[in-house]
Formats: structure tokens, sequence, C-alpha cells
């Protein structure tokens, strides 16, 4: 039903790598991407962002900024944000996506998943738990 995935946030530098990296670990046999509403085009994924997803044995090696549009957002069958103002964004840039637009911590009574775009490694260590939750309750769906 969903064979290809958009996970999307601010920047793209920080939470949607995480994820995207996570779900392709757990579903290998998806498409899966990530893209930011206010992207940082090109740029590599943050520094602790990475220092935290190699500590928990994923790597986000070669990522890549990418900003999202609607043509992109057409491409897939599920878009997975991190807040509901991420939706609202969405919604505006690409009005006919919204039905496929939910968010990631969906099914964790609808959580949304903080910016911890500068901020402590703490911030870092809970944002990472709460989008591994969000991943794992997200796989026995996806799977069905």
């Amino acid at each position: 039903m969903f064979n290809s995935i958009l996970v999307v946030c601010t920047g793209n530098i920080c939470r949607s790598p995480i994820a995207e990296r996570l779900l392709r670990n757990y579903l290998p046999s998806k498409k899966i991407d990530s893209a930011g509403v206010r992207a940082l085009v090109g740029h590599e994924a943050d520094d602790t962002a990475c220092l935290i997803s190699e500590q928990n044995g994923v790597s986000l090696e070669g990522h890549s900024g990418q900003q999202f549009n609607a043509s992109l957002a057409r491409r897939y069958d599920l878009i997975l944000v991190m807040e509901k103002e991420h939706i609202e964004e969405i919604s505006e840039i690409a009005p006919e996506v919204r039905g496929k637009t939910m968010l990631l911590g969906y099914w964790l009574d609808k959580k949304e998943i903080p910016d911890p775009y500068r901020k402590s490694y703490e911030a870092f260590e809970s944002v990472y738990g709460n989008i591994e939750l969000a991943c794992q309750s997200w796989i026995g769906k996806l799977n069905k």
C-alpha cells in the first residue's frame, strides 16, 4: 500500500535524516527519503545528530539537505512530518498531498517531535528516542 515514504522536518539536517535512515533500516524494501520545508539545501546532517545516530548504530553519512516542493511530494505514497506546523506548511506548498501527510508521532498520541537544532546533546538524545519510538510505531502499520 505505502511503498514510498518522504519524511519532512524544517531544515532536513536533524530530525528527518534520522527518521529516514531508521525507516530504511526497518523497511528495506520501501523507498524512503527526506526533505525540509525550509531546508539547508546541500548541507550534511548536523554533527550532533550524526553522533547520536552513530551511537545507536545508524549512519547519517552521505546525507544532503533537500528542499520540499510539490513535485517531490507527489512522488511519495506517504509523507511523515515532525510537527503540526509542517502539515500546514505542506498544505500551502502542495495542497494535493494533504491527505497523505501525517505526523511521524501519530501512533504515539499524535506526539510532535521538537526541533533539537542548536540545542544540547541531551535534547538531541531525547529527540532521537522519540523518533525511534515513532518509527517503530509505524512499522507494524506499514507491514500489514
